[in-house]
């Protein structure tokens, strides 16, 4: 039996594991293939699996295995998934997660099953607010602090129009941001809806050159972004004298469009990876396996999971309740946030950054493609703990939070 025993022990990321030992597993939940492969995809995969080898390949004697699924985008085809990994395969923590429909139906699923839901990104900033719960953090951006960076930078630059990608994301960004616009004075004079994978977007910017836009703000995402961008210099719109903003770009959109397209764009990004030597030093490792930089969510993805392994080494447990709530007690440190903290609504909040899209002749080498404007305070950011309507936070954290 000893003999036997000995046989069966295995190497998996750094550690000997014993083979009678349960994994740890951590299900990393995207679009595998569709229009946000690029922004989450593969590469997140890449960060889940990254963060396990650096956190050393085990926590309380049990390797950590990472399994990715492919929700198409779909809320049903995301529910089943992670409703079979959680009965079926034992996993104990749902995380990336973009296209917000299924970022909310996967938040009800942690909610009754008591399991973690690690969100980098997805990004209605519903997920900390009245859908909020117990076992959810949302990580990397949302909404709300799109809106507070690019929203209210380009407010007086209209008057506005909005290209709206037609589910929970495009909405709440719309919202969030036409918002963020009014109260910075600004003015809107349209917006319109256009269903998810659009490739024609030739009567939506019509639409908005008749509505008397100066500035046409997409609030979409991924390949229906870059699509937008592409045919609104094509029709001439921004020779025309219309500014055009993207409110949810990516490192890898830019890359998409190029730089000649995409020039004098401004976006904000809670990661870029020419920040400093640290997010260099990650996103040049990250490149090696990927042949392409991190975007924001990818490194967030990486962040999160290492704060969640630390979290459970720190309490010497995989209960949900008891490590969240060491998550919250302990600041975020690493690459990605020096000083980060989890909030009562479950909302990581740390600095974000204000960047615009640099002209070719000021490309230095290649992924040089961002020039940072200004770094955005965390409380700034994000959006008061005391304006969610998140039903965990208490009268007296919010009012403590209000002063």
């Amino acid at each position: 039996m000893r003999l036997a025993l000995a046989l069966a022990a295995v190497v998996l990321a750094g550690g000997v594991v014993r083979a009678d030992e349960k994994p740890l597993r951590i299900g990393v939940l995207n679009d595998q293939s569709g229009i946000y492969a690029d922004m989450a995809g593969p590469g997140s995969v890449i960060a889940a699996k990254m963060a396990v080898e650096d956190f050393g390949g085990t926590v309380l004697g049990r390797p950590i295995e990472i399994i990715a699924g492919d929700h198409q985008n779909k809320p049903d085809v995301g529910s089943a998934l992670v409703n079979r990994w959680i009965d079926e395969d034992g996993v104990d923590v749902i995380t990336d997660i973009p296209t917000s429909s299924v970022l909310l139906a996967v938040q009800e699923i942690g909610r009754k099953k008591n399991k973690l839901v690690l969100a980098s990104t997805g990004g209605s900033s519903d997920f900390t607010g009245k859908a909020c719960a117990p076992t959810g953090i949302h990580w990397t951006y949302d909404t709300y602090a799109l809106a507070a960076g690019t929203g209210k930078s380009l407010a007086k630059d209209g008057p506005w129009f909005f290209i709206t990608a037609d589910y929970a994301f495009g909405a709440a960004l719309e919202r969030d941001t036409s918002k963020a616009v009014e109260q910075s004075g600004g003015k809107i004079v349209g917006a319109v809806k256009h269903p998810q994978g659009t490739t024609d977007f030739s009567s939506y910017l019509l639409q908005a050159q008749g509505a008397g836009a100066k500035l046409i703000a997409f609030a979409n995402s991924g390949a229906d972004q870059v699509n937008a961008i592409k045919q609104a210099n094509e029709f001439g719109i921004p020779q025309s004298g219309i500014k055009l903003a993207g409110l949810y770009l990516h490192i890898t959109d830019i890359h998409a469009i190029g730089l000649p397209t995409a020039q004098g764009l401004i976006l904000t990004q809670g990661f870029y990876w020419d920040l400093n030597d640290e997010t260099r030093a990650w996103s040049k490792r990250f490149y090696e396996r990927h042949k392409a930089m991190p975007t924001m969510g990818q490194a967030g993805t990486y962040s999160s999971i290492l704060h969640y392994l630390k979290a459970v080494k720190a309490t010497g447990t995989t209960d949900t309740a008891k490590v969240v709530v060491e998550m919250k007690a302990t600041p975020v440190d690493d690459f990605f946030s020096h000083g980060g903290r989890v909030r009562e609504d479950g909302r990581m909040v740390h600095d974000l950054y204000l960047l615009q899209v640099k002209a070719p002749a000021e490309q230095k080498y290649p992924w040089d493609y961002l020039k940072l404007i200004r770094v955005i305070p965390g409380d700034e950011a994000f959006r008061p703990l005391n304006e969610g309507d998140c039903p965990l936070v208490t009268k007296e954290a919010a009012n403590r939070a209000a002063q």
